[in-house]
């Protein structure tokens, strides 16, 4: 039965898993959100600095929640890209470092690829279908024909919906990480009450069109600085800020 040690230091968690003939038997993450908190945003040198002081640590973790040894791993998967580069290369150095020492073969990891592969962790997920990926620093889909049989149909052309949740978050004063502050805020919120943009949805152009299936939310997070620009001069921006959530979710989604 094949053990696959998996490391992903792609932006500023720390993860490392296990899995053991197809299961998932270990998934440990360390989060960095109370050391970006005070800078209200990841800082890329501080993140790749934390992942290599707390990696081995992490590691240890990993192959005591699941149980096995050192000897048991047969093969070693890390993410290469895409990412915060100093951050991708504590991940990529350890475990190439690990996987030689034990003469171990080693895969390197398409970040977005490992984002499909996680529809098979869970789901029993049948070929072809659609993707989405929405995460803090990308928004794509795409077509899977088939594992390792990908087509991109369309991409973000300027910020990645997460990304954009977190800012929205800011110009709201919302704290960091924005986007599950926002996400809860916009519960108590009426989205109608401000009608904010709707970018790259053109009804009238054919679906064969690529740009059809692009997304763009530059254009919507200027909306909703305008916004509040406006209802602060107003003096009643703290009323507004549950629906301009509400509205800013609904327009994203």
């Amino acid at each position: 039965m094949p053990c696959i040690l998996g490391i992903d230091t792609s932006c500023d968690d720390t993860g490392v898993g296990l899995v053991l003939d197809g299961k998932i038997i270990a998934n440990v993450v360390a989060s960095q959100t109370a050391l970006h908190d005070r800078f209200g945003g990841i800082v890329p040198e501080q993140a790749s600095r934390e992942h290599l002081s707390i990696l081995d640590s992490v590691f240890t973790e990993a192959i005591n929640q699941a149980g096995i040894s050192l000897k048991d791993i047969d093969t070693v998967a890390a993410t290469y890209g895409p990412g915060l580069i100093g951050s991708l290369l504590v991940g990529l150095s350890y475990g190439r470092s690990f996987a030689w020492s034990r003469n171990l073969r080693f895969l390197k990891i398409h970040h977005l690829e490992g984002h499909i592969a996680s529809s098979f962790a869970t789901e029993n997920v049948k070929t072809p279908f659609l993707c989405l990926i929405a995460s803090g620093g990308h928004t794509s889909l795409f077509q899977v024909d088939d594992w390792g049989s990908y087509v991109e149909l369309g991409s973000t052309r300027d910020d990645a919906a997460g990304e954009a949740f977190d800012k929205v978050a800011k110009l709201l004063g919302l704290g960091y990480p924005g986007g599950p502050l926002l996400e809860r805020l916009a519960s108590e919120g009426q989205p109608s009450r401000h009608k904010l943009p709707r970018p790259m949805l053109r009804s009238n152009q054919h679906p064969s069109d690529t740009e059809f299936y692009d997304f763009s939310f530059s254009g919507l997070k200027t909306a909703v600085a305008q916004l509040v620009k406006r209802l602060e001069s107003d003096g009643v921006l703290p009323s507004e800020i549950a629906h301009i959530a509400a509205g800013f979710q609904e327009a994203t989604i």
